[in-house]
């Protein structure tokens, strides 16, 4: 059995508005993460990158982006790459969030995340996956960590 992200998101590629489509599919999925309409721009085994828009309903005090917004989408990208590699007799869940906060983020915001290669899951493990989030000018703007549970299915 194939990897179903992976595969809906090649899928998704061959039709008009394939990567808006999947985009809106996963914020509907997932309605947090939908909350800051999260655009993907590309998927990979151990890679992903997304972006989201300045607007005002993902704006603090400040009229910048919220420091929430961007840890849901550095979470969203690292979800992204370590699923699209997951096997399908392995399961993965979320345990734990860092981020760090290196400039003011305004403008449209890119978050990218690579990891290492799963293979073969035979015993439950921890995972630490940082993604990395630009502004428009490539300034990184945060940086956050990850740990995902990943394991067989029980």
């Amino acid at each position: 059995m194939a990897n179903q992200i992976l595969d809906l998101w090649t899928k998704m590629q061959k039709v008009p508005a394939g990567k808006w489509l999947f985009s809106k599919m996963i914020g509907i999925k997932v309605p947090y993460t939908g909350s800051v309409k999260p655009r993907v721009q590309e998927i990979r085994p151990g890679y992903a990158r997304a972006q989201i828009r300045d607007r005002r309903a993902v704006r603090n005090h400040l009229r910048s982006i919220h420091a929430l917004a961007q840890m849901n989408l550095a979470e969203f990208v690292t979800g992204l790459a370590m699923t699209a590699q997951l096997p399908p007799d392995a399961r993965a869940i979320i345990t734990g969030l860092s981020i760090e906060y290196t400039k003011k983020a305004r403008g449209t915001l890119t978050a990218t995340c690579e990891c290492e290669k799963i293979t073969r899951i035979t015993a439950d493990r921890e995972m630490i996956i940082e993604s990395i989030l630009t502004d428009e000018a490539g300034d990184v703007v945060s940086k956050a960590k990850a740990t995902w549970r990943i394991g067989p299915k029980r």
